[in-house]
């Protein structure tokens, strides 16, 4: 039997599949509006395409466009995008205990193909004890990058056809898409008490005005709060459960 047939290999496909299709749920209408956005804005189809297809980082992309329609400069442009991209980085260095058996050219697309969504489907399932299988990886942001620039093309396409994409809705599929990423992740009383934090900051930051950084702030905050918790509460949880096990060892 070809190996490419294999029972194992059609079960990683369908596993990869599996987690990607919540994220292609999402993509698909954003990437249209990205697609309606960026050919009003002047953009052409092949550009907006290869965009999607390059870049592959949605706040990057609409960054892109609306400074494509300010008039900024490529220098101005490159910078905005590179800012708004750094929490990458991050996600790569906690990606990268579970990945080291990729090399070269696998690694480099892996980490070209992280985004928010795809990392907490990747971290969720290493956390959990999931084995590195590269086809289950890679048919995971293959179809969820598929799903990203098809909604793109067909965007592009329609963009003289939509005047306004707000009254559609489309907004709300990311929004929809992270709620749905992020319940699997509250697997302990932290992590819940980290989300429940990160959105009473990012929703109060956000009403004082502070904009689209209300987002990242909100998360630092919960984040060192809870990391805080974690370092003050887990030594006595473990001084305890040493003292358990010196009771238990002398009754012995």
């Amino acid at each position: 039997m070809d190996a490419t047939n294999s029972p194992a290999t059609i079960k990683a496909v369908r596993v990869g599949f599996g987690r990607a299709l919540p994220i292609m749920l999402g993509y698909a209408p954003v990437a249209f509006a990205f697609g309606v956005l960026a050919t009003q804005s002047g953009m052409p189809i092949w550009l907006a395409t290869a965009t999607s297809i390059l870049m592959f980082a949605g706040s990057g992309q609409f960054i892109t466009i609306s400074l494509w329609f300010a008039g900024a400069g490529l220098v101005s442009t490159a910078l905005a995008v590179f800012v708004t991209n750094l929490r990458y980085f991050l996600m790569a260095v906690a990606l990268a205990p579970h990945v080291r058996p990729l090399k070269g050219l696998a690694r480099l697309i892996f980490g070209w193909q992280i985004t928010d969504e795809l990392f907490a489907v990747h971290i969720t399932a290493f956390q959990q004890g999931w084995e590195l299988n590269k086809t289950a990886i890679f048919t995971a942001t293959s179809c969820a990058q598929l799903a990203w620039v098809g909604g793109t093309v067909v965007g592009a396409l329609c963009g003289s056809m939509v005047s306004d994409v707000r009254p559609l809705g489309l907004d709300y599929a990311l929004c929809g898409m992270f709620i749905a990423l992020l319940i699997p992740q509250c697997t302990d009383r932290l992590h819940i008490i980290a989300a429940i934090l990160a959105s009473f900051f990012s929703v109060t930051l956000r009403l004082a005005g502070l904009g689209q950084w209300n987002v990242v702030l909100g998360t630092i905050l919960a984040a060192t709060i809870c990391t805080l918790l974690e370092t003050r509460f887990s030594p006595m949880e473990n001084k305890a459960f040493a003292g358990t096990s010196s009771s238990g060892e002398e009754q012995a």
